[in-house]
Protein backbone atom coordinates (compact mmCIF):
# COMPACT_ATOMS: atom_id res chain seq x y z
CA UNK A 1 0.00 0.00 0.00
CA UNK A 2 1.44 3.34 -1.03
CA UNK A 3 1.95 5.71 1.91
CA UNK A 4 0.12 9.03 1.54
CA UNK A 5 2.48 11.93 0.97
CA UNK A 6 1.22 15.42 1.69
CA UNK A 7 1.39 17.72 -1.36
CA UNK A 8 4.01 20.44 -1.73
CA UNK A 9 3.47 24.11 -0.95
CA UNK A 10 2.88 24.79 -4.66
CA UNK A 11 -0.02 22.34 -4.81
CA UNK A 12 -1.52 23.59 -1.54
CA UNK A 13 -1.53 27.16 -2.83
CA UNK A 14 -3.03 26.19 -6.20
CA UNK A 15 -5.80 24.28 -4.39
CA UNK A 16 -6.52 27.38 -2.29
CA UNK A 17 -6.71 29.51 -5.44
CA UNK A 18 -9.21 27.06 -6.92
CA UNK A 19 -11.29 27.02 -3.71
CA UNK A 20 -11.46 30.84 -3.58
CA UNK A 21 -12.44 30.86 -7.26
CA UNK A 22 -15.24 28.39 -6.44
CA UNK A 23 -16.43 30.70 -3.65
CA UNK A 24 -16.78 33.53 -6.15
CA UNK A 25 -19.59 31.51 -7.77
CA UNK A 26 -21.44 31.17 -4.42
CA UNK A 27 -20.66 34.27 -2.34
CA UNK A 28 -22.59 37.37 -3.53
CA UNK A 29 -20.41 40.05 -5.08
CA UNK A 30 -20.44 43.37 -3.26
CA UNK A 31 -18.58 46.58 -2.66
CA UNK A 32 -18.39 49.47 -0.21
CA UNK A 33 -18.19 53.04 -1.38
CA UNK A 34 -14.57 54.18 -1.20
CA UNK A 35 -13.24 57.56 -0.14
CA UNK A 36 -9.73 58.97 -0.17
CA UNK A 37 -8.06 59.17 3.24
CA UNK A 38 -5.51 61.96 2.89
CA UNK A 39 -3.57 60.89 5.99
CA UNK A 40 -3.07 57.40 4.55
CA UNK A 41 -2.88 58.42 0.90
CA UNK A 42 -5.21 55.52 0.08
CA UNK A 43 -8.88 54.90 -0.55
CA UNK A 44 -10.76 53.37 2.40
CA UNK A 45 -14.27 51.85 2.63
CA UNK A 46 -17.11 53.89 4.15
CA UNK A 47 -19.11 52.13 6.90
CA UNK A 48 -22.76 51.48 6.08
CA UNK A 49 -22.36 51.87 2.30
CA UNK A 50 -22.07 48.21 1.29
CA UNK A 51 -24.18 47.14 -1.66
CA UNK A 52 -24.30 44.12 -3.91
CA UNK A 53 -22.91 44.45 -7.42
CA UNK A 54 -22.83 42.29 -10.52
CA UNK A 55 -20.96 39.08 -9.86
CA UNK A 56 -17.69 38.25 -11.54
CA UNK A 57 -17.19 34.51 -10.94
CA UNK A 58 -13.66 33.25 -11.55
CA UNK A 59 -13.14 30.37 -13.94
CA UNK A 60 -10.34 28.04 -14.98
CA UNK A 61 -8.52 30.68 -17.01
CA UNK A 62 -8.58 33.07 -14.04
CA UNK A 63 -7.17 30.35 -11.78
CA UNK A 64 -4.31 29.68 -14.21
CA UNK A 65 -3.58 33.40 -14.59
CA UNK A 66 -3.76 34.11 -10.83
CA UNK A 67 -0.06 33.33 -10.10
CA UNK A 68 0.94 35.51 -13.07
CA UNK A 69 -1.27 38.35 -11.87
CA UNK A 70 0.09 37.76 -8.39
CA UNK A 71 3.46 38.82 -9.73
CA UNK A 72 2.32 41.33 -12.34
CA UNK A 73 -1.25 42.13 -13.42
CA UNK A 74 -1.49 41.34 -17.12
CA UNK A 75 -4.57 43.56 -17.58
CA UNK A 76 -3.67 46.74 -15.69
CA UNK A 77 0.13 46.36 -15.90
CA UNK A 78 0.34 47.04 -12.17
CA UNK A 79 3.06 45.37 -10.13
CA UNK A 80 1.99 42.68 -7.69
CA UNK A 81 4.67 40.72 -5.86
CA UNK A 82 7.19 40.91 -8.72
CA UNK A 83 9.41 43.25 -6.71
CA UNK A 84 9.60 40.77 -3.83
CA UNK A 85 10.25 37.84 -6.20
CA UNK A 86 13.08 39.70 -7.94
CA UNK A 87 14.48 40.70 -4.56
CA UNK A 88 14.59 37.00 -3.62
CA UNK A 89 16.46 36.12 -6.83
CA UNK A 90 19.00 38.92 -6.31
CA UNK A 91 19.49 37.87 -2.69
CA UNK A 92 20.06 34.33 -3.95
CA UNK A 93 22.69 35.56 -6.39
CA UNK A 94 24.38 37.63 -3.68
CA UNK A 95 24.47 34.66 -1.30
CA UNK A 96 25.74 32.42 -4.09
CA UNK A 97 28.77 34.67 -4.60
CA UNK A 98 29.44 35.15 -0.87
CA UNK A 99 29.10 31.41 -0.19
CA UNK A 100 31.57 30.60 -2.97
CA UNK A 101 34.25 32.69 -1.23
CA UNK A 102 34.03 30.42 1.86
CA UNK A 103 33.61 33.49 4.08
CA UNK A 104 30.28 32.36 5.56
CA UNK A 105 31.55 28.85 6.32
CA UNK A 106 34.69 30.24 7.95
CA UNK A 107 32.65 32.70 10.00
CA UNK A 108 30.19 30.02 11.10
CA UNK A 109 33.02 27.80 12.26
CA UNK A 110 34.44 30.61 14.44
CA UNK A 111 31.05 31.45 15.95
CA UNK A 112 30.14 27.84 16.78
CA UNK A 113 33.63 27.19 18.15
CA UNK A 114 33.40 30.15 20.56
CA UNK A 115 29.82 29.32 21.59
CA UNK A 116 30.48 25.62 22.06
CA UNK A 117 28.28 24.44 24.91
CA UNK A 118 26.30 27.70 24.91
CA UNK A 119 24.88 27.61 21.39
CA UNK A 120 21.26 27.93 22.54
CA UNK A 121 21.90 31.52 23.68
CA UNK A 122 22.01 32.56 20.04
CA UNK A 123 18.24 32.01 19.99
CA UNK A 124 17.03 34.68 22.48
CA UNK A 125 19.57 37.22 21.22
CA UNK A 126 18.60 36.80 17.57
CA UNK A 127 14.88 36.59 18.35
CA UNK A 128 15.16 39.86 20.29
CA UNK A 129 16.77 41.54 17.27
CA UNK A 130 14.12 40.22 14.88
CA UNK A 131 11.35 41.19 17.32
CA UNK A 132 12.75 44.71 17.43
CA UNK A 133 12.55 44.83 13.64
CA UNK A 134 8.97 43.57 13.76
CA UNK A 135 7.69 46.01 16.37
CA UNK A 136 9.53 49.03 14.92
CA UNK A 137 8.95 48.68 11.19
CA UNK A 138 7.04 45.44 10.60
CA UNK A 139 9.96 43.31 9.44
CA UNK A 140 8.54 40.79 6.97
CA UNK A 141 9.92 40.30 3.44
CA UNK A 142 13.20 41.79 4.66
CA UNK A 143 13.64 38.74 6.91
CA UNK A 144 13.83 36.25 4.03
CA UNK A 145 17.62 36.53 3.45
CA UNK A 146 18.28 35.63 7.09
CA UNK A 147 16.89 32.11 6.61
CA UNK A 148 19.71 31.21 4.25
CA UNK A 149 22.21 32.69 6.67
CA UNK A 150 20.91 31.10 9.87
CA UNK A 151 20.16 27.54 8.75
CA UNK A 152 23.83 26.54 8.36
CA UNK A 153 24.68 28.38 11.60
CA UNK A 154 22.05 26.44 13.56
CA UNK A 155 22.94 23.14 11.91
CA UNK A 156 26.61 23.64 12.71
CA UNK A 157 25.51 24.24 16.31
CA UNK A 158 23.82 20.77 16.23
CA UNK A 159 20.29 22.10 15.91
CA UNK A 160 18.14 21.76 12.77
CA UNK A 161 16.55 23.97 10.08
CA UNK A 162 13.34 24.25 12.12
CA UNK A 163 15.24 26.12 14.85
CA UNK A 164 16.61 28.55 12.27
CA UNK A 165 13.21 29.09 10.64
CA UNK A 166 11.52 29.55 14.03
CA UNK A 167 14.15 32.02 15.20
CA UNK A 168 13.46 34.28 12.23
CA UNK A 169 9.74 33.72 11.66
CA UNK A 170 8.66 33.71 15.31
CA UNK A 171 11.11 36.45 16.24
CA UNK A 172 9.96 38.93 13.62
CA UNK A 173 6.41 37.60 13.91
CA UNK A 174 6.01 38.25 17.64
CA UNK A 175 7.43 41.72 17.07
CA UNK A 176 4.78 42.43 14.44
CA UNK A 177 2.07 40.86 16.60
CA UNK A 178 3.09 43.22 19.41
CA UNK A 179 3.72 46.21 17.16
CA UNK A 180 4.35 49.48 18.98
CA UNK A 181 5.42 52.03 16.37
CA UNK A 182 5.23 49.85 13.25
CA UNK A 183 4.19 52.29 10.47
CA UNK A 184 2.83 49.49 8.25
CA UNK A 185 0.41 48.14 10.87
CA UNK A 186 -0.16 50.13 14.06
CA UNK A 187 0.26 53.62 12.61
CA UNK A 188 -1.85 52.94 9.49
CA UNK A 189 -4.56 51.23 11.56
CA UNK A 190 -4.64 54.03 14.14
CA UNK A 191 -4.87 56.67 11.42
CA UNK A 192 -7.69 54.76 9.73
CA UNK A 193 -9.43 54.49 13.12
CA UNK A 194 -9.02 58.21 13.73
CA UNK A 195 -6.85 57.99 16.88
CA UNK A 196 -3.17 58.65 17.79
CA UNK A 197 -1.06 55.53 17.33
CA UNK A 198 0.26 55.90 20.89
CA UNK A 199 -3.20 55.15 22.34
CA UNK A 200 -3.11 51.67 23.88
CA UNK A 201 0.66 51.32 23.41
CA UNK A 202 1.33 49.89 26.88
CA UNK A 203 -1.01 46.95 26.34
CA UNK A 204 0.82 46.21 23.09
CA UNK A 205 4.18 46.43 24.89
CA UNK A 206 2.93 43.89 27.44
CA UNK A 207 1.78 41.53 24.68
CA UNK A 208 5.13 41.97 22.92
CA UNK A 209 7.29 41.24 25.98
CA UNK A 210 5.26 38.30 27.33
CA UNK A 211 4.81 36.88 23.82
CA UNK A 212 8.55 37.12 23.14
CA UNK A 213 9.36 35.24 26.37
CA UNK A 214 6.87 32.50 25.44
CA UNK A 215 8.27 32.14 21.89
CA UNK A 216 11.89 32.05 23.07
CA UNK A 217 11.11 29.39 25.68
CA UNK A 218 9.24 27.32 23.09
CA UNK A 219 12.08 27.44 20.53
CA UNK A 220 14.85 26.85 23.09
CA UNK A 221 13.05 23.84 24.51
CA UNK A 222 12.82 22.28 21.06
CA UNK A 223 16.43 23.22 20.19
CA UNK A 224 17.81 21.52 23.30
CA UNK A 225 15.71 18.42 22.59
CA UNK A 226 17.07 18.17 19.03
CA UNK A 227 20.67 18.63 20.13
CA UNK A 228 20.31 15.86 22.72
CA UNK A 229 18.47 13.50 20.36
CA UNK A 230 18.65 14.42 16.62
CA UNK A 231 16.10 11.69 15.83
CA UNK A 232 13.42 13.84 17.47
CA UNK A 233 13.93 16.60 14.93
CA UNK A 234 10.89 17.59 12.91
CA UNK A 235 12.95 16.99 9.77
CA UNK A 236 15.05 14.06 11.00
CA UNK A 237 14.32 12.12 7.79
CA UNK A 238 15.95 14.91 5.77
CA UNK A 239 19.03 15.25 7.97
CA UNK A 240 21.64 13.99 5.52
CA UNK A 241 20.01 15.79 2.62
CA UNK A 242 20.01 19.07 4.57
CA UNK A 243 23.59 18.64 5.69
CA UNK A 244 24.66 18.17 2.08
CA UNK A 245 22.64 21.21 0.98
CA UNK A 246 23.51 23.67 3.76
CA UNK A 247 26.89 22.41 4.94
CA UNK A 248 28.18 20.91 1.71
CA UNK A 249 31.26 23.16 1.54
CA UNK A 250 32.52 22.21 4.99
CA UNK A 251 35.54 19.94 5.18
CA UNK A 252 37.06 18.16 8.16
CA UNK A 253 39.51 20.99 8.90
CA UNK A 254 38.53 24.54 9.79
CA UNK A 255 38.73 26.96 6.89
CA UNK A 256 41.39 29.64 7.10
CA UNK A 257 39.86 32.97 8.15
CA UNK A 258 41.81 35.08 5.68
CA UNK A 259 41.78 38.87 5.42
CA UNK A 260 39.75 38.61 2.21
CA UNK A 261 37.12 36.48 3.93
CA UNK A 262 36.95 38.92 6.83
CA UNK A 263 36.38 41.79 4.39
CA UNK A 264 33.71 39.78 2.57
CA UNK A 265 31.91 39.11 5.87
CA UNK A 266 32.15 42.83 6.66
CA UNK A 267 30.48 43.67 3.33
CA UNK A 268 27.93 40.92 3.97
CA UNK A 269 26.97 42.36 7.37
CA UNK A 270 27.12 45.91 6.01
CA UNK A 271 24.61 45.09 3.25
CA UNK A 272 22.06 43.94 5.82
CA UNK A 273 22.73 46.98 8.02
CA UNK A 274 22.16 49.30 5.06
CA UNK A 275 18.97 47.40 4.20
CA UNK A 276 17.56 47.77 7.72
CA UNK A 277 18.48 51.47 7.90
CA UNK A 278 17.03 52.11 4.45
CA UNK A 279 13.70 50.44 5.26
CA UNK A 280 13.32 51.81 8.79
CA UNK A 281 14.60 55.37 8.25
CA UNK A 282 14.64 56.21 4.55
CA UNK A 283 11.44 54.43 3.57
CA UNK A 284 13.11 52.14 1.03
CA UNK A 285 11.33 49.15 -0.41
CA UNK A 286 12.24 46.19 -2.60
CA UNK A 287 13.79 48.08 -5.53
CA UNK A 288 16.25 50.03 -3.40
CA UNK A 289 17.33 47.15 -1.19
CA UNK A 290 17.63 44.87 -4.24
CA UNK A 291 20.07 47.44 -5.62
CA UNK A 292 22.06 47.29 -2.37
CA UNK A 293 22.51 43.52 -2.61
CA UNK A 294 23.28 43.64 -6.33
CA UNK A 295 26.02 46.20 -5.73
CA UNK A 296 27.31 44.17 -2.76
CA UNK A 297 27.45 41.02 -4.91
CA UNK A 298 29.60 42.79 -7.51
CA UNK A 299 31.91 44.25 -4.84
CA UNK A 300 32.37 40.84 -3.16
CA UNK A 301 33.16 39.25 -6.52
CA UNK A 302 35.79 41.89 -7.31
CA UNK A 303 37.41 41.70 -3.86
CA UNK A 304 37.55 37.91 -4.13
CA UNK A 305 39.22 38.27 -7.55
CA UNK A 306 36.54 36.31 -9.38
CA UNK A 307 36.64 36.45 -13.14
CA UNK A 308 33.66 37.86 -15.01
CA UNK A 309 32.56 34.34 -15.87
CA UNK A 310 32.90 33.11 -12.27
CA UNK A 311 31.02 36.10 -10.87
CA UNK A 312 28.06 35.77 -13.21
CA UNK A 313 27.86 31.96 -12.99
CA UNK A 314 28.01 32.02 -9.18
CA UNK A 315 25.31 34.71 -9.13
CA UNK A 316 23.05 32.70 -11.43
CA UNK A 317 23.62 29.50 -9.44
CA UNK A 318 22.64 31.30 -6.25
CA UNK A 319 19.54 32.80 -7.84
CA UNK A 320 18.59 29.35 -9.18
CA UNK A 321 18.61 27.96 -5.61
CA UNK A 322 15.85 30.43 -4.64
CA UNK A 323 13.83 30.28 -7.86
CA UNK A 324 11.23 28.05 -6.21
CA UNK A 325 10.82 30.59 -3.43
CA UNK A 326 10.19 33.37 -5.96
CA UNK A 327 7.52 31.24 -7.65
CA UNK A 328 5.81 30.50 -4.34
CA UNK A 329 5.52 34.25 -3.68
CA UNK A 330 3.61 34.78 -6.93
CA UNK A 331 1.30 31.82 -6.33
CA UNK A 332 0.50 32.95 -2.77
CA UNK A 333 -0.37 36.43 -4.01
CA UNK A 334 -2.68 34.87 -6.58
CA UNK A 335 -5.20 33.96 -3.86
CA UNK A 336 -5.78 37.64 -3.04
CA UNK A 337 -6.01 38.42 -6.77
CA UNK A 338 -8.87 35.93 -7.21
CA UNK A 339 -10.72 37.31 -4.19
CA UNK A 340 -10.53 40.88 -5.43
CA UNK A 341 -11.44 40.04 -9.02
CA UNK A 342 -14.32 37.87 -7.81
CA UNK A 343 -15.66 40.87 -5.83
CA UNK A 344 -16.09 38.86 -2.61
CA UNK A 345 -13.59 40.62 -0.31
CA UNK A 346 -16.01 43.41 0.66
CA UNK A 347 -18.87 40.93 1.03
CA UNK A 348 -16.90 39.00 3.65
CA UNK A 349 -16.08 42.28 5.41
CA UNK A 350 -19.77 43.25 5.39
CA UNK A 351 -20.64 39.93 7.04
CA UNK A 352 -18.09 40.66 9.76
CA UNK A 353 -19.61 44.11 10.28
CA UNK A 354 -22.99 42.57 11.03
CA UNK A 355 -21.61 39.98 13.47
CA UNK A 356 -20.15 42.44 16.01
CA UNK A 357 -23.17 44.75 16.37
CA UNK A 358 -24.88 44.83 19.78
CA UNK A 359 -22.35 42.76 21.79
CA UNK A 360 -21.02 43.42 25.32
CA UNK A 361 -17.53 44.92 25.67
CA UNK A 362 -15.59 41.71 26.42
CA UNK A 363 -17.52 39.64 23.87
CA UNK A 364 -17.26 42.43 21.28
CA UNK A 365 -13.48 42.73 21.42
CA UNK A 366 -12.94 38.97 21.33
CA UNK A 367 -15.35 38.47 18.41
CA UNK A 368 -13.58 41.38 16.72
CA UNK A 369 -10.26 39.57 17.20
CA UNK A 370 -11.54 36.34 15.65
CA UNK A 371 -13.09 38.19 12.73
CA UNK A 372 -9.75 39.84 12.08
CA UNK A 373 -8.12 36.40 12.27
CA UNK A 374 -10.39 35.14 9.48
CA UNK A 375 -9.88 38.28 7.41
CA UNK A 376 -6.09 38.05 7.92
CA UNK A 377 -6.06 34.69 6.14
CA UNK A 378 -7.75 36.35 3.18
CA UNK A 379 -5.73 39.59 3.30
CA UNK A 380 -2.20 38.71 4.54
CA UNK A 381 -0.90 42.27 4.05
CA UNK A 382 -1.01 44.03 7.44
CA UNK A 383 -1.35 47.47 5.85
CA UNK A 384 -3.96 46.21 3.38
CA UNK A 385 -6.00 44.67 6.20
CA UNK A 386 -5.79 47.89 8.24
CA UNK A 387 -6.99 50.07 5.36
CA UNK A 388 -9.78 47.61 4.57
CA UNK A 389 -11.16 46.89 8.05
CA UNK A 390 -10.40 49.77 10.42
CA UNK A 391 -12.73 52.36 8.81
CA UNK A 392 -15.58 49.84 9.28
CA UNK A 393 -14.70 48.22 12.62
CA UNK A 394 -13.41 51.22 14.60
CA UNK A 395 -16.72 53.19 14.57
CA UNK A 396 -18.57 50.06 15.76
CA UNK A 397 -16.42 50.10 18.91
CA UNK A 398 -18.02 53.39 19.96
CA UNK A 399 -21.44 51.72 20.19
CA UNK A 400 -20.01 48.86 22.28
CA UNK A 401 -18.22 51.28 24.66
CA UNK A 402 -14.86 49.84 23.63
CA UNK A 403 -11.88 52.08 22.96
CA UNK A 404 -10.82 52.30 19.33
CA UNK A 405 -7.24 51.67 20.44
CA UNK A 406 -8.34 48.20 21.63
CA UNK A 407 -9.77 47.49 18.18
CA UNK A 408 -6.37 48.42 16.69
CA UNK A 409 -4.68 46.04 19.16
CA UNK A 410 -7.13 43.26 18.25
CA UNK A 411 -6.44 43.83 14.54
CA UNK A 412 -2.65 43.76 14.80
CA UNK A 413 -2.65 40.78 17.18
CA UNK A 414 -4.87 38.82 14.78
CA UNK A 415 -2.79 39.82 11.76
CA UNK A 416 0.41 38.97 13.63
CA UNK A 417 -0.63 35.50 14.80
CA UNK A 418 -2.10 34.51 11.42
CA UNK A 419 1.03 35.61 9.60
CA UNK A 420 2.99 32.99 11.53
CA UNK A 421 1.22 30.23 9.60
CA UNK A 422 -0.94 31.49 6.72
CA UNK A 423 -0.19 29.90 3.34
CA UNK A 424 -1.24 33.14 1.64
CA UNK A 425 1.85 34.86 3.08
CA UNK A 426 4.93 35.00 0.88
CA UNK A 427 7.05 35.38 4.02
CA UNK A 428 5.78 32.16 5.62
CA UNK A 429 5.88 30.03 2.48
CA UNK A 430 9.09 31.60 1.19
CA UNK A 431 10.94 31.33 4.50
CA UNK A 432 9.96 27.71 5.05
CA UNK A 433 10.93 26.86 1.47
CA UNK A 434 14.38 28.41 1.97
CA UNK A 435 14.87 26.47 5.23
CA UNK A 436 13.48 23.30 3.56
CA UNK A 437 10.89 22.83 6.31
CA UNK A 438 7.65 21.24 4.99
CA UNK A 439 4.67 23.51 5.58
CA UNK A 440 2.44 20.84 7.15
CA UNK A 441 5.16 19.85 9.61
CA UNK A 442 5.58 23.50 10.57
CA UNK A 443 1.83 23.76 11.24
CA UNK A 444 1.91 20.71 13.48
CA UNK A 445 4.96 21.96 15.40
CA UNK A 446 3.78 25.54 15.93
CA UNK A 447 0.12 24.72 16.76
CA UNK A 448 0.62 24.45 20.57
CA UNK A 449 2.46 27.79 20.55
CA UNK A 450 -0.39 29.43 18.63
CA UNK A 451 -2.82 28.15 21.29
CA UNK A 452 -0.69 29.66 24.08
CA UNK A 453 -0.39 33.00 22.26
CA UNK A 454 -4.13 33.01 21.61
CA UNK A 455 -4.80 32.65 25.34
CA UNK A 456 -2.38 35.52 26.02
CA UNK A 457 -4.12 37.78 23.48
CA UNK A 458 -7.59 36.86 24.74
CA UNK A 459 -6.66 37.68 28.34
CA UNK A 460 -4.98 40.95 27.31
CA UNK A 461 -7.92 42.11 25.18
CA UNK A 462 -10.49 41.12 27.82
CA UNK A 463 -8.60 42.96 30.56
CA UNK A 464 -8.28 45.96 28.26
CA UNK A 465 -12.04 45.98 27.73
CA UNK A 466 -12.85 45.59 31.45
CA UNK A 467 -10.35 48.19 32.68
CA UNK A 468 -11.11 50.78 29.99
Amino acid sequence: MTKFKFPSAYTILFVLIALVAALSWVVPAGKYEMTMNEALGKEVPVAGTYKQVDSNPQGLVDVLLAPVDGLYNHETYEAGAIDVALFILIIGGFLGIVTKTGAIDAGIERVTDRLRGREEWMIPILMALFAAGGTIYGMAEESLPFYTLLVPVMMAARFDPVVAAATVLLGAGIGTLGSTINPFATVIAANAAGIPFTDGIWLRVAILVVGWVICVAYVMRYAKMVRQDPSRSLVADKMEENKAHFLGNKGQEMLEFTTTRKIVLGIFAGAFAVMIYGVAVLGWWMAEISGVFLASAIIVGLISRMSEEQLTSNFIDGARDLLGVALIIGIARGIVVIMDKGMITHTILHGAEGMVSGLSTVVFINVMYWLEVVLSFLVPSSSGLAVLTMPIMAPLADFANVGRDLVVTAYQSASGIVNLVTPTSAVVMGGLAIARVPYVRWLKWVAPLLAILTVLITVALSLGAVLA
